[in-house]
């Protein structure tokens, strides 16, 4: 029988195994873990259905808007001023040659990808009133049939090269189901290939549904796009394709808009005379 210092000597013994774990017990102790960092919230369907989701249309019956308009293109700076459009959330409409739709057909191609109005400006960019009728529905027929090719959408406006019309133009225009574009205020870039003349211009024509004439190969044009689309907008403009202003939509084939413009004799200083005054930069590296 033990003593009663056993007994007592046996106690403590015990009481020190269970206050102090052998190191075997301390190894299978859950090691204690850091508090994890808490990460974005996963993307879902619905969110992403969100961020795709088309950006609604501009009502211009009921908001202010303006129309700018590219001749003579695909030139070779468009791809830049597209970069520009999508960034700033607005839509043009760009009047294509059908030589340089052949040089550049990518670019078409992404204009009409990109939710951009298309229209027809010949192939060649002759004086339509000096052709005869064979001749211009050739220019025009030509320009659809390639047009169509590389962007799998036809032409749905027509601008005559220089804004030159006549009643057999009007009357082709007619048979081919399509109206007619012109312009009420332009930019002269053409003229000057200047970056500031080029936006005091514009923003001295803006007006309410008005249609401006520009280039997309003039290079200064392309660079000032993002100062003149800013300024634009903070004077309350919505910068649309001309199918979404007021009065153009529903226009019957061979339809002129805006409406009276041809009558401006103003009208035509606005856009070059000749091919000379284009020539120091051409729309195109390789036409054809």
């Amino acid at each position: 029988m033990k003593s009663p210092a056993q007994l007592l000597m046996a106690a403590v013994s015990a009481v020190a195994l269970v206050a102090t774990p052998t190191a075997a017990w301390s190894a299978e102790l859950p090691t204690p873990t850091a508090k994890p960092t808490p990460t974005a919230k996963p993307t879902t369907t619905t969110d992403k259905a969100k961020s795709a989701a088309p950006v609604a249309p501009v009502d211009c019956a009921k908001v202010k808007c303006i129309a700018l308009t590219f001749d003579d293109g695909p030139g070779k700076y468009a791809d830049k001023l597209l970069d520009t459009l999508k960034k700033y959330k607005s839509k043009a409409t760009f009047l294509l040659e059908g030589q340089y739709v052949k040089s550049r057909p990518a670019f078409a191609k992404r204009m009409v990808v990109e939710g951009h109005e298309i229209g027809n400006h010949s192939y060649t960019h002759p004086h339509l009133r000096d052709l005869t009728e064979e001749k211009v529905r050739e220019e025009l027929d030509k320009t659809q049939a390639i047009v169509k090719q590389a962007t799998g959408k036809y032409p749905t406006i027509i601008r005559p090269p220089y804004g030159e019309l006549d009643s057999r133009v009007q009357a082709i225009a007619t048979e081919m189901k399509i109206p007619i574009l012109l312009w009420n205020g332009g930019s002269r870039d053409w003229a000057t290939k200047n970056e500031t003349a080029i936006y005091n211009e514009v923003l001295k024509n803006a007006k309410r549904d008005g249609v401006i004439l520009m280039h997309d190969w003039v290079e200064q044009t392309v660079k000032v796009m993002p100062k003149l689309l800013v300024a634009l907008q903070k004077q309350g403009y919505h910068v649309v394709s001309v199918s979404s202003l007021r009065g153009a939509k529903g226009l019957e084939p061979g339809a002129i808009y805006p409406v009276g413009s041809e009558l401006d004799k103003d009208l035509f200083v606005d856009a070059p005379t000749t091919d000379s005054e284009m020539s120091a930069e051409s729309p195109a590296d390789n036409p054809g």
